[in-house]
């Protein structure tokens, strides 16, 4: 689905209206937002757009990541391709689980050590921590999932081979 058609439908839930007044916009912007752009179209870039765009530049996910947590959600990279190898890459990604699990629990402590409690700010620096270790954790289970990690079989292994066996 294009930019453009999610905003649609978004906005169609509330009412273009009603979306401009609550955002002091022109309900005109928010047409515009709704429809496709390019030599055709008269769509103009949507916000959507533009985050992916400013993604796409830095090389940074960290606009998709803070969205996905003011909504109570959180951002998951899809594995890589060069990911999808044999046991190293394993060990890569649970190394990468221990990292991450490490410096949460390393930011525990300080701030357990700091006034033996943990103010609002450490917890601030704890959820940062926690939020990295569940990126790498749940992508490494979805890599798990997807057969990435799989073992390759060779011909005797494999199903058929050892249905013909019998």
């Amino acid at each position: 689905m294009d930019s453009h058609e999610i905003i649609k439908q978004t906005v169609a839930k509330a009412g273009v209206k009603s979306v401009a007044a609550d955002m002091a916009l022109s309900p005109s912007l928010i047409y515009k937002w709704c429809e496709a752009k390019g030599r055709d179209a008269s769509g103009a870039d949507n916000p959507l757009d533009r985050i992916l765009n400013l993604c796409q530049i830095t090389g940074d996910h960290g606009p998709i990541i803070w969205l996905c947590e003011q909504v109570n959600g959180f951002f998951i990279e899809n594995i890589a391709p060069d990911m999808m190898e044999t046991e190293l890459r394993v060990l890569n990604m649970t190394q990468r689980i221990l990292k991450e699990f490490s410096e949460m629990l390393d930011m525990v402590s300080k701030s357990m050590a700091h006034e033996n409690g943990i103010d609002k700010d450490e917890a601030k620096s704890i959820r940062v921590e926690w939020e990295d270790l569940k990126r790498v954790g749940e992508q490494f289970v979805l890599g798990c999932e997807m057969g990435a990690f799989a073992p390759e079989l060779d011909e005797t292994d494999s199903p058929q081979h050892k249905e013909n066996q019998k």
